[in-house]
C-alpha cells in the first residue's frame, strides 16, 4: 500500500497496545455516526480505521469501509489520511501533526473528509 510518509523507527508491541487504545477511546467521542462500532486496525506501524457506511454514500448497502489511517512520523508526530474511496486511495489530509491534533481532527471532521 502506498502511503504519503514513511514510517518512523518501529514501536514496541506495548506502545502500539496503548497507542491502539487511545484511539479507540478517542473514536467514542466523536460527532459523527456515534451509534456505530469503528474499529481499528494495525497495518504495519500505522493504524487504520475501518466503520459501518451509515451514510450510504459510499456503500450503498451500509457495508464498512475505511474511514482513515494514521501513519507515524518522526518526533511522534503523525499524519492522518483520509480514503479516497471513487480511486481506492489513501490521500494525506494533515501530516507532521501530534497524536491529539489528529484525533481531535479525526474525531470531529467538520467538513467530512472522514466520514463520508
Amino acid at each position: 500500500m502506498n502511503t504519503p510518509m514513511a514510517a518512523a523507527a518501529p514501536a514496541s508491541g506495548q506502545v502500539r497496545d496503548f497507542i491502539q487504545h487511545r484511539l479507540q477511546r478517542a473514536l467514542r467521542q466523536r460527532v459523527r455516526y456515534r451509534y456505530v462500532q469503528p474499529r481499528v486496525l494495525r497495518e504495519g506501524e500505522s493504524f487504520r480505521i475501518q466503520s459501518p457506511c451509515c451514510s450510504r454514500n459510499v456503500d450503498a448497502s451500509g457495508g464498512v469501509i475505511d474511514i482513515a489511517l494514521l501513519v507515524p512520523g518522526a518526533a511522534q508526530r503523525w499524519c492522518l489520511c483520509a480514503r479516497d474511496h471513487a480511486n481506492g486511495t489513501w490521500v494525506a489530509r494533515f501530516k507532521d501533526e501530534p497524536l491529539d491534533t489528529v484525533l481531535d481532527l479525526l474525531c470531529v471532521d467538520q467538513e467530512r473528509q472522514f466520514w463520508p
